[in-house]
């Protein structure tokens, strides 16, 4: 791009309207609602890269009643008028300077847009629902290519479409972008939003030497862990501005603690006996039959889950301008995410055990729960979980952009990606020992009283029962190949169009080396598993999990070292998983055409584009189905036309419409044609490779005021009328209808017992499985501010205030089928209500914000055990941030989050809303220093 057309003239010029990134610097403080740019370049403009070095601090002044704004407003202001020029809806997060984002983690830092939720890991965030539309519904590009960053959450690796942003760190990018609404030009894929992740580009960091360092301590105040979190960016660019390169790197290494407790949802099971009374198992009558009926928790127990955490990532860029109408530029990310596991949890496993246990003293509330009871005969089972994960990520891309006339000119790009996610330990070890006097009292769901009887914390006291290991990989891999042209075909009027072609590999294979130690070794006549002796055993303190007076606190868990040694477990043949082992294969091909025009309607200014979107989907699954290797093979294509109109009836006033056809592709565990098997709650799930994408046509309507200088009040009105929805089924077979062999099954399960050793042959499994849905339905608002206090007032302390905050409502209705009845409920992972806001100060020296996210409750999805759905309740997040100005290359800072330690509750069954789990995470607290030259 020639220099001479950076941002001005040419307002039509959407390609380029994003701008360096040290023009547009965005204080950490009030980063949620800035919104620039088109779609299909938001990298920062080499001709840009130079900005004065005064617009890194803030300075207002005074002359002759004319205000001068530098620093953080100046570029709040740029940002604003170039959201003004934009043509469709977006919001973008912009680094303050090189290598500084705002906030720890990404996702975090999109919480703070307008209709952005997120989804948390261990205290810390991970994916993003976007205007109500979960993680899998949204496209993420990494400097602007289409990226899926496999990691692992709290129970397996992800294999779904959905991005994990925990994966790399946020100070290897300097911006985000989100794309509401569609265009032809941008990649479908999406009926929430298109994300795009930035490195920058370095000749936009200027001539000559930069170099920037920062180093920060991370405390959580949960488990008094220090870490450190280090990062830095070294870039040179000639003094001609034509070649430029750039490396980074971020390292942080921290300890995050869960504590709280987990009832593994909701049963119902008829018990041996009721207060005395032998029970008939077949036919139970009076309080038998009244305990059978009534729910109670199937493995009640307080823990800890521990994440041991290590992130590396590193950027390179090369970029060359050999001529003022070419501009050619490579870029490489690398990221990799390691992560220890480790679970320590003392229980009661009432699970498939409830014919073998007494209960009395019991209560059974009005939403039919046993809330409290004595158990006698049960198993008190201490269990340790230790699993191993690795993520490696890594990315080449390059671009090509040339100018062959002042009219046309052209795009060319092209690139690579693979993400790894392994777990090569995956392993739990169980204590049991039958106990009398076991209590519990669910009165408070949140924190149960859960007291253990005597012994549970000598190891003479239990047996060495179950083990299990679960090593699997998931693989994605990426390629893609693009060409975009455009041309200006008169004032006001410009024709874009391309090609393109998109590869994307999904393979995922697990094996098991499960087993119950009497089956797996010879054991002591009435025996139930190997004696525990005092080197098999630790001694686990819980801490403060939120528990009542009276709750167990002290426990023995396995030793995980002696006890594997002991078993020899990972020298014990891994069994291949037939379930786990899938694979997805999609090629994508197809093209775009896009007129962008600018003209005017009644005296008032109009902006806009329309255009059609096509792609062809090549779909390839394998997997296992009835014990027989499958490959099964697909083709469908997708017509999509969009539009964006903008109308200015006033200088500071615009009318913004938008409307388009949008498909998302079904996640990618649902496609395979294997599945698993659930060998404790007799459940077989599997895939459908025939379920056909999500599709939707998606309205918005949005009006923005920019009633002040660096101001904005906007509200936008968005529907999605979701044509097709792919759902959850469920029907009732025996395992015979299954076509699986009994090969896949545990000895020592309750499946195996009642199909292999034929306790139960006939019994019947639910089979669940992914069908083509009726669709939904999906409405809301979003509310933004913008308010910096200068607006008031261009003197004295209030010029440097200013708040940012947002609201979003939405409603939906979707129609979801449960154990045969149908039931009307909103979309999953979609939160009515959402908001946050932001108050800061900024006076170029000294900056402070306080900020606040809130989400509500939503449901996750269909439960099980006659519990109907699951899901969160509602969260507030409270962080703070201050930074301090030392000299010119040096800066202290001080961060603060999740500062009231919000605890996380997850439910069962939406009309009781049974205790599934509750923990916190602990505050973090960050110290640093950041030196830039």
């Amino acid at each position: 791009m020639r220099k001479d057309q950076d941002i001005a003239p040419r307002k039509l010029r959407l390609t380029r309207l994003m701008g360096a990134s040290s023009l547009f610097v965005l204080a950490a403080a009030a980063l949620p609602t800035v919104a620039a740019g088109q779609e299909t370049d938001t990298s920062p403009s080499p001709a840009q890269g130079g900005a004065d070095e005064a617009v890194a601090q803030e300075a207002i002044g005074e002359e002759d009643n004319v205000i001068v704004v530098s620093g953080f407003r100046a570029s709040l202001d740029a940002a604003l008028d170039m959201k003004r020029e934009s043509i469709s809806a977006i919001d973008v997060i912009v680094a303050e300077d090189i290598a500084k984002f705002p906030d720890q983690n990404l996702a975090e830092s999109l919480q703070r847009i307008p209709g952005v939720a997120i989804e948390r890991d261990a205290g810390e965030g991970r994916a993003i629902t976007v205007r109500g539309l979960g993680a899998q519904f949204t496209r993420v590009r990494v400097n602007g290519m289409e990226t899926i960053a496999t990691s692992t959450d709290g129970a397996s690796a992800n294999r779904d479409r959905a991005f994990d942003f925990n994966v790399f760190a946020s100070e290897l990018f300097n911006s985000i972008v989100v794309h509401k609404t569609a265009s032809a030009s941008l990649d479908e894929g999406s009926l929430g939003a298109v994300v795009d992740l930035n490195t920058g580009n370095p000749i936009g960091y200027g001539a000559g030497l930069t170099l920037t360092a920062s180093a920060q301590a991370r405390y959580n105040d949960l488990n008094d862990d220090v870490g450190p979190r280090l990062a830095g960016l070294v870039g040179w660019t000639n003094d001609a501005e034509t070649f430029g390169i750039s490396a980074s790197v971020a390292y942080s290494q921290y300890k995050t603690s869960e504590l709280g407790n987990n009832s593994v949802r909701w049963a119902q099971a008829p018990f041996r006996s009721v207060n005395g009374v032998a029970c008939d198992l077949d036919d139970p009558t009076g309080e038998c039959a009244e305990v059978a009926d009534a729910f109670h928790p199937r493995i009640p127990r307080y823990g800890l889950v521990g994440h041991d955490r290590e992130r590396l990532g590193a950027t390179g860029s090369i970029q060359f301008q050999p001529t003022d109408r070419t501009n050619i530029s490579i870029d490489g990310l690398y990221s990799k995410f390691t992560e220890d596991r480790d679970e320590f949890w003392g229980e009661v496993l009432l699970r498939s055990e409830e014919d073998t246990i007494d209960i009395s003293n019991y209560v059974i509330d009005g939403d039919n729960n046993i809330i409290s009871a004595e158990l006698d005969n049960a198993y008190v089972r201490t269990e340790r979980y230790h699993r191993e994960s690795s993520t490696e990520f890594y990315q080449i891309s390059a671009n090509l952009d040339h100018e062959f006339s002042d009219v046309f000119r052209g795009t060319l790009r092209g690139g690579f990606s693979r993400s790894d996610a392994d777990i090569p330990v995956e392993t739990s070890l169980m204590f049991d020992d039958r106990s009398d006097g076991y209590t519990y009292d669910y009165s408070d769901m949140e924190s149960p009283l859960l007291s253990f009887g005597p012994g549970i914390d000598n190891p003479a006291a239990f047996e060495l029962a179950e083990f299990r290991d679960r090593p699997s990989s998931v693989t994605n891999k990426f390629r893609t190949f693009a060409l975009d042209l455009e041309w200006d075909v008169a004032d006001g009027f410009q024709m874009a169009g391309g090609g393109f072609y998109r590869r994307f590999d999904f393979d995922t294979v697990g094996f098991r080396r499960d087993g119950v130690y009497c089956q797996a070794f010879d054991c002591a006549p009435g025996a139930s598993g190997a004696p525990v002796t005092d080197d098999l055993a630790d001694i686990f303190e819980l801490g403060d999990a939120g528990q009542p007076e009276g709750n167990t606190n002290r426990w023995v868990v396995p030793n995980l070292d002696a006890a594997t040694d002991f078993i020899d477990l990972y020298n014990r043949e891994a069994v291949l998983d037939q379930g786990g082992q899938r694979s997805v294969t999609e090629e994508v091909t197809g093209g775009w055409l896009q007129a962008n025009y600018e003209t005017s309607l009644f005296g008032m200014r109009v902006t806009g584009n329309a255009g059609m979107r096509y792609a062809k989907t090549d779909q390839t699954s394998e997997g296992f189905l009835s014990g027989t290797y499958r490959t099964i093979e697909r083709t469908y294509d997708d017509w999509l036309p969009a539009m964006n109109v903008n109308i200015f009836p006033a200088d500071n006033l615009i009318l913004r419409g938008a409307i388009a056809k949008v498909m998302t592709r079904p996640s990618l565990g649902s496609l395979t044609p294997g599945g698993s098997v659930d060998q404790f709650n007799f459940r077989i799930s599997s895939g459908n490779p025939y379920i056909d994408p999500y599709r939707a046509t998606n309205y918005d309507v949005a009006l923005e005021w920019y009633f002040a200088p660096g101001a904005l009040a906007s509200v936008a009105l968005f529907a999605k009328d979701i044509e097709s929805f792919p759902l959850g089924t469920s029907t009732e077979g025996t395992w015979a209808d299954s076509g699986l062999p009994t090969s896949l099954l545990t000895p020592g399960t309750p499946v195996y017992d009642a199909i292999v050793n034929g306790t139960d042959p006939d019994r019947e499994f639910e089979f669940r499985t992914t069908g083509n849905g009726p669709g939904a339905s999906l409405k809301g608002v979003e509310f933004g501010l913008n308010l910096p206090f200068s607006a008031f007032s261009t003197v004295g302390l209030l010029r440097h205030f200013g708040v940012l905050g947002n609201v979003t409502l939405i409603e939906s209705d979707v129609d979801y089928t449960v154990g045969g009845e149908v039931y009307t409920r909103p979309l999953t992972g979609l939160s009515k209500k959402s908001a946050n806001g932001t108050v800061y100060y900024d006076d170029g020296k000294l900056s402070i914000r306080v900020s606040g996210a809130y989400r509500g409750g939503y449901i996750t999805g269909t439960s099980g055990n006659s519990n109907i759905f699951e899901g969160f309740g509602s969260s507030f997040n409270l962080d703070a941030a201050i930074r301090y100005q030392l000299t010119d290359q040096i800066e202290l800072s001080l961060d603060g989050t999740n500062l009231t330690d919000d605890y996380r509750y997850r439910w069962t069954d939406d009309f009781a809303r049974r205790n599934y789990e509750n923990n916190h995470f602990g505050r973090v607290i960050m110290a640093g220093v950041r030196f830039k030259l």
